[in-house]
């Protein structure tokens, strides 16, 4: 007999089906049992009685977490779970658990297991509701971006992820060995999305892969994650880039929103917001001097820390009634060299983050793309011909100007459905002292 997805079990009442997955709980009563039966797309009470003399052996030593398939017939009943349930005929069992599970997998609230315990046995943690719920939205999220830009004329690229040389300032990057000489792995896409733009493929964009060798212990900070990157050629600076961008966030927010707000609310709690354009958007000057005001001291001069970010959010929220703001104009000090500074303003380069309720979830700005400026700006930091000197023939014979973003969908993620952590919005994570499972 054809599988019957649990989801689907409601379009086949007084009718006989087969239903695969977990066991989720067991629990007998005199001479009837009931067992939850759990697969990707939802949990549905199964009965078994005990006149059903062969079922009813199978499930005395049945432990819970054990795959099974089910065969009887669906039958409406408002006091089960979701108005439906499965009267047994048969059970097999495909995959016996061992009895003592080392984290539980059916847990509620409060009494959850400490994280690293979870991220220990992260493939029994996934089994979760949430989980699902978590990667279901990301699935959607990658659809929606790869969908929407490919349909305003972007190529989709697949850079290298091993580089002769770091891909940034050079700082934070892992070194292994390749063959007879030294690589990285790549903290970004960035020089191979400028070098589309060289090509003349003008709107690019990439799903992939990001390496950092950050020794951070936050929520907020993984070494390795996936990168959300775009770049686009003849823009006027970096407003029209995060205009590019607002639109992305808005398509995303607004399909994830029709698809799964009511899994959302009933599992994280959250109420997703479609944001309104235009965003607000606070030069870094202003917003210092706005944290200064309020009492949230600097404590870097040419970037924001965690604290700040937060402040400068509820300060956003409170004025005008928003989640998101763009950070825009930071000092050279704290910028890459590759980011175009204005010509009256030397010291300030025309880039931004964008802040999501207090966190970070995406850099960007308008590139350099003069060969001569872009080489005088790469020895400022302290850059030279030998490390790049590959990513500067980009610029040799001709470059648009452009510009684009790198963002985090782990970080939108957690931001969309209100995690706290990163590591829950991570399918593994990877972190100083995690390299396992």
């Amino acid at each position: 007999m054809e599988r019957t997805y649990i989801n689907d079990v409601k379009k086949h009442l007084d009718k006989k089906i087969s239903v695969s997955g977990f066991v989720e709980t067991l629990r007998k009563q005199g001479g009837i049992a009931f067992l939850i039966l759990r697969d990707i797309t939802g949990t549905v009470q199964t009965v078994i009685l005990k006149s059903n003399v062969d079922s009813f052996s199978v499930i005395q030593d049945l432990s819970l977490e054990s795959v099974i398939t089910i065969t009887g017939e669906a039958k409406k009943n408002p006091q089960a779970p979701n108005g439906i349930e499965v009267l047994v005929d048969s059970i097999e069992i495909l995959s016996r658990a061992e009895p003592e599970l080392p984290i539980p997998v059916d847990e509620k609230g409060d009494s959850e297991t400490n994280l690293d315990t979870r991220l220990d046995w992260r493939y029994l943690d996934l089994r979760k509701e949430k989980s699902a719920l978590i990667f279901k939205v990301w699935t959607l999220m990658d659809q929606i971006f790869t969908d929407f830009l490919s349909k305003k004329g972007y190529l989709q690229i697949h850079s290298p992820k091993l580089m002769n040389t770091a891909s940034e300032s050079g700082a934070e990057v892992f070194e292994i060995k390749y063959f007879d000489r030294q690589a990285y792995l790549s903290q970004s896409p960035q020089f191979y999305k400028q070098m589309a733009m060289a090509a003349g493929f003008e709107k690019v964009f990439e799903i992939g892969p990001v390496f950092r060798a950050d020794p951070s212990f936050t929520s907020r900070h993984a070494t390795e994650f996936t990168g959300y990157d775009l770049e686009v050629s003849f823009i006027k600076d970096h407003h029209q880039v995060m205009d590019i961008e607002e639109s992305i966030l808005v398509e995303i927010i607004s399909q994830v929103k029709e698809v799964y707000a009511k899994e959302i609310k009933s599992i994280f709690k959250r109420d997703l917001l479609v944001p309104s354009t235009p965003f607000p958007r606070i030069t870094f000057a202003n917003v210092k001097e706005i944290l200064k005001n309020i009492g949230i001291k600097s404590e870097k001069p040419a970037d924001l820390s965690g604290d700040e970010e937060k402040g400068i959010s509820q300060y956003v929220k409170e004025k005008y009634n928003h989640e998101f703001v763009f950070v825009t104009d930071y000092p050279i000090e704290g910028r890459p060299f590759y980011h175009m500074r204005y010509q009256d303003k030397p010291d300030t380069t025309m880039s931004f983050d964008l802040l999501w309720n207090g966190l970070e979830i995406t850099t960007g700005a308008q590139r350099e793309h003069r060969f001569d400026i872009l080489k005088k700006q790469a020895k400022e930091k302290g850059l030279t011909d030998v490390t790049i000197g590959d990513y500067l023939n980009f610029f040799r014979y001709g470059c648009p100007p452009h510009g684009g973003f790198g963002a985090g969908p782990s970080r939108l993620v957690m931001k969309m459905l209100g995690i706290d952590n990163i590591r829950e919005a991570t399918y593994l994570y990877r972190g100083v002292k995690r390299l396992t499972p």
